[in-house]
């Protein structure tokens, strides 16, 4: 597993090994011991989620502001542009962000420790975006930062206008928004 640094020390770019032959390819995504020894990540991952998008469909930025989850995304099927933003006050990094662009071809993963926001826009037709995380899903604790925020700026690489739920149409600005210590 190839560890690459991002402008965040604690959200990794993490690029696996990918072995392919005439059948197609085999990779390991998830491995405990080389997170522990090699990434020297060690954490307990409770729920592996699964969604599906169209192109232009922007997620986000979701947050747990208890229960905080650690992601680790990747991506089956798709390009997606996959953002995290620093929400731990006592950081010199809050209220910055840091994105990477995770595809099917690409096979890379981002780690992102709890106390961020997340989301992300799909680039392709339909992308498959599968994530680990590290607690469990808490509706009432779950916050959304608003994922076009001045203040934050996500240079998001947008064809047009996102398609958004509800939910993610309200979030909030960081300014009014819940945050760590």
């Amino acid at each position: 597993m190839k560890i690459i640094g991002t402008d965040n020390p604690d959200v990794l770019l993490l690029e696996p090994r990918v072995f392919p032959d005439e059948r197609g390819f085999f990779l390991e995504a998830w491995n405990a011991r080389i997170f522990r020894n090699d990434i020297k990540l060690d954490m307990q991952f409770v729920q592996d989620n699964h969604s599906q998008s169209t192109r232009n469909v922007l997620r986000g930025l979701h947050y747990q502001i208890r229960q905080p989850q650690g992601k680790l995304v990747r991506v089956a099927r798709g390009r997606i542009f996959d953002v995290a933003v620093d929400l731990r006050k006592s950081k010199p990094t809050f209220g910055q962000w840091v994105a990477h662009e995770l595809s099917e071809d690409n096979h890379r993963q981002l780690w992102i420790p709890p106390g961020f926001a997340h989301g992300f826009v799909v680039l392709s037709e339909v992308a498959d975006v599968l994530y680990k995380t590290t607690d469990y899903y808490d509706p009432a604790n779950e916050r959304c930062l608003i994922w076009n925020d001045p203040t934050v700026a996500i240079a998001w690489p947008l064809n047009g206008e996102p398609v958004l739920s509800p939910k993610d149409r309200s979030g909030l600005p960081l300014a009014k928004a819940e945050v760590f210590a």
